[in-house]
């Protein structure tokens, strides 16, 4: 069973720096991640979501190739392109990997302007050395499907992050 994990950050680029950790993360094999998308609410009021799958894009890919296929059977090749490409960039549009758009977007709302929300859904994780990487760049939680004791702990991580002042990093020679 996946978790889902929402954390509220200052930016978008606090929100891409902790989604780019996790992906080193994964590389390590201490995690594993169904889908990691960013909600950004806009000064102009609506919520944006930067997503890992581009589902229009991948759809008219996929669709332009069938259509040639198709266009080069019935003697037709650009029409086929061009109707395999729409119809594929329809299909992509419409469909949804992942987390739930619709309740991201809903959950997303309450964030003020300029703030991003990190979603990520976990199929399975080390939880210690994950929360040890993530947890200096602090982080409110927005909402988990973690039982209680494992949402408190990742709550005092990522609380405990903005009590301490940063430890300097230094390079060993």
């Amino acid at each position: 069973m996946s978790d889902l994990i929402a954390i509220i950050y200052p930016s978008e680029a606090k929100a891409e720096e902790v989604r780019q950790r996790l992906f080193k993360l994964q590389k390590e094999y201490l995690i594993s991640l169904s889908d990691a998308v960013i909600a950004v609410k806009t000064e102009a009021g609506p919520v944006k979501l930067n997503q890992l799958v581009n589902t229009t894009a991948i759809g008219a890919v996929s669709g332009s190739f069938w259509g040639l296929l198709i266009g080069v059977i019935f003697l037709n090749p650009l029409l086929g392109v061009a109707l395999g490409a729409a119809s594929g960039a329809l299909g992509g549009a419409l469909s949804d990997y992942g987390i739930d758009d619709a309740f991201m977007k809903k959950l997303s709302d309450t964030l003020q302007p300029g703030n991003a929300a990190l979603f990520v859904l976990i199929k399975n994780m080390t939880p210690d050395k994950v929360l040890r990487e993530i947890q200096d760049a602090g982080g409110t939680v927005l909402k988990t499907s973690l039982d209680d004791s494992k949402e408190q702990k990742l709550r005092d991580a990522l609380a405990k992050a903005g009590t301490e002042p940063a430890a300097p990093k230094t390079n060993a020679a």
